[in-house]
Formats: structure tokens, sequence, C-alpha cells
């Protein structure tokens, strides 16, 4: 993040041309320096713009001037090309929009261009709905206007005010830490708790630093697009519990392609794979409302979900996608696979508890498994201590073997 850089305004001044007008005041009576870009597609700004994108592509230009929604396109993907542009170049120490629909879709698509870290303040008349698709795998924040943005009023204006004073306070935020340790991402979810934990302390007496993402469909692919970065040493996949939401359409689905995919890049990421939570879909329904499709089923009841232990059928399926997935990882990939249990109900005396679907899976999973993948099973349950022991040595073991020369 440049400290030197502006704090970006960008939206359809077209349309809320005084709300960003106002932000750009607000922001600069605070002291930061502004840079503005209008997206709006109708007309141009009606204030001196930094980059006026109406001018620079819609204008004069009959093929986009008829097509709304070529022109919402053709001006997203040239500001995100530009905001990448400016970060690159030092320019950009946080941003800010306010619209509604169309505004937000525009403000977050362009936001989402920025790495993590750099400041990111959606003011928006929608941000009261499901969000999960505008803010995606991206740290932006999402402040509900509450009113309707129609000019600056008495109410209107204390929300802008008080969003300006926001992303200048996180622009200006300046904790750094101590020391750079090599960073391990550990995926884990509410069922294997207790392994996470014990996996953080014993990494932790090895130097390392756990970045922890929560399996839950967009942490899972948030993990993997900040590996693809360059962030991590390397990946201990303890929770691989997404797939199987994906497949039953359950609470933690929602994994982009990219999942359990090797990172890309000359030094692949060494990974260890633990099937964590891959005995069970969580779906939404209580002892109370059993579907039909589940009332033969082994169930775990807690809170308003529901955990349902996935068939022999559905286990040998996840073994296949998981080999797939994991394609030709030899020599930076292992799978490390528990063979008392996979959860916190799937152990024995437990209500999940089946381990002969679980030979299953390990049955399937080596056949399918590229042969150079070392495939380890464990006389443990998942959240015993000695198995979080035997995981964080076998991930030390990998990224010494991968940073060595």
């Amino acid at each position: 993040m440049g400290k030197n850089g502006a704090i970006v305004i960008v939206g359809t001044f077209d349309s809320k041309g005084e709300e960003h007008l106002f932000l750009k005041k607000a922001i600069e009576g605070k002291g930061l320096p502004t840079l503005t870009i209008n997206v709006g597609t109708g007309g141009p700004s009606p204030f001196p713009a930094d980059l006026d994108l109406y001018r620079a592509v819609i204008k004069g230009n009959a093929a986009l001037s008829g097509d709304r929604d070529a022109a919402i396109r053709t001006v997203l993907s040239e500001a995100r090309r530009r905001i990448r542009e400016f970060h690159d170049r030092g320019r950009v120490r946080g941003i800010i929009s306010a619209g509604g629909s169309t505004g937000t879709h525009l403000g977050t698509g362009i936001m989402r261009a920025l790495p993590m870290g750099i400041p990111k303040v959606m003011v928006s008349t929608v941000a009261s709905r499901d969000m999960s698709v505008i803010v995606g795998t991206r740290d932006i924040t999402m402040m509900h206007t509450v009113v309707d943005l129609l000019g600056v009023n008495s109410i209107s204006g204390g929300v802008l005010d008080r969003a300006a004073a926001a992303v200048c306070a996180m622009a200006r935020a300046a904790w750094r830490p101590r020391t750079r340790k090599k960073r391990i991402a550990l995926t884990m979810f509410g069922f294997i708790t207790k392994a996470a934990e014990t996996v953080r302390r014993e990494l932790e007496k090895r130097d390392y630093e756990v970045i922890a993402f929560h399996a839950n469909g967009t942490g899972g692919t948030a993990m993997e697009e900040l590996a693809a970065q360059g962030l991590f040493e390397g990946i201990l996949d303890l929770a691989t519990h997404e797939l199987a939401d994906e497949l039953m359409g359950g609470y933690c689905r929602g994994i982009g392609p990219q999942r359990l995919r090797p990172v890309p890049g000359e030094n692949p990421v060494p990974r260890l794979v633990v099937p964590g939570g891959l005995d069970c879909a969580v779906l939404e329904f209580t002892r109370d409302a059993v579907p039909d499709a589940y009332r033969d089923r082994k169930v775990f009841f807690y809170d308003f979900r529901s955990a349902v232990r996935l068939s022999e059928e559905e286990t040998r399926f996840l073994a296949r996608q998981l080999a797939q997935k994991l394609g030709r990882g030899a020599g930076h990939t292992k799978v490390l696979i528990p063979e008392r249990g996979w959860s916190e109900a799937d152990r024995e005396g437990g209500p999940l508890y089946d381990p002969a679907t679980g030979a299953s899976f390990s049955a399937e999973l080596r056949r399918e498994l590229d042969p150079g993948i070392e495939v380890r099973a464990a006389d443990l349950h998942i959240n015993d201590p000695a198995f979080a022991v035997l995981a964080a040595r076998l991930m030390d073991g990998m990224v010494r073997d991968a940073t060595s020369p």
C-alpha cells in the first residue's frame, strides 16, 4: 500500500455525483488526497473527475451507447485494468464507492481487482441483502446506507461522512507484525476444532505462523487465491469438508474450481491433505423436520443444522474427485488419513461413526490417485492430539524439503 497514495473514489457520478463529491470533500477534509473515477455509463461526471471513463470509452461509441449491459461490462473491465495500474504505481491507499444495485456491482467489481490489505469500503443501499457473491473472497467492508441515496441530506450525509472517516482511518492503520515467519495455511471447521488448535500449537513450536481459513466454501477458495499470490510456504488442508457440502448442496458449499488444485508456479506449494469432515454434509434442518431423503441416514443434530453421514457411493465419489483435483502432485502433495474418524461425530460411539465407509474411501483414493502421491494412514482419530502432532511434523518436513537447496 502506497503511504503517499490517494483514496480512490469510484462510482456512477452521472447518477450519484453529489454523493461522491461529498465523499471527496470529506476525505480531503480529513487530510488525505483523492483520485476520482467516474464509471457511470449514462453521462459524464458533473464535476471534474481525474478519470472519466464515460468520456474515455462510452462517448462516441455507437455500439456501447445503445447497449447498457455491454457498456457496463466495458467500463468495469477498463476500470479494473486502470485501478491495477494505479496500484502498481503506488497511487492507491484505499478505495471507496457509494451506490445502489448497479453502483454496488461496479464498485465492488473494481475493488476485487485490488489485493488484500488495501482498504475497501462500499457504501450501499443493498448491503442488507446476500452479499456473498458481491464480496466474494475479498476484504471489502460493506456499509448499509439504511436510507436511499438521492442527494445528500441530514441522514445520508452522516452515513457518507462516517464512511469517509472509516476509509481514512483504515488507510492510516500502521500495524505490522514484528517478524516475518514462514506461513502455513490451515483449513478448519467446527467439528475438527480440537485438531486445528493442536496443529496450530505444534506448528508454532516449529516457528511457523499459522493462518486459519474456515472451510465454509468461501474460506477454502480464499485460501487458494492467497496461496497463488505466494503468501504461504505450506498448506495443511485439515478440513476438506467443503467437497462434501458442494456435492450435497450443504451449508459450506460454494467452492471455486481451483479448490484443492495444485498452486500454479515453478515452485509448487507443499500441501498435506486430510479428509477432515468428509464423513458428512452439513444441511439446514433440525430433528423436528428431517427430510424424507435422510430419515434412514445417520444424523448428528446440532443448532439449526444437522450433519448427515455420506453413503458409501457418495464417499467413493469424493475419493475420485479428490484424486482428480490433486492431479499429478508427486513431490509436493501428501495425504494423511485418520482411520478412527474424520470429525467430532465420526468416532467410536459417535452418531456418524462408520469405519467401513471410511475404509472404502481410502481404497478408492489409493486406486485413483497419482501413485507418486504418498498416502499415509494413522490409527488415530482426527481430534486426537497425537494426530495433530503427526500432521504438523509431516507439514514441517514437506516445507523443509521444498525450501532446502
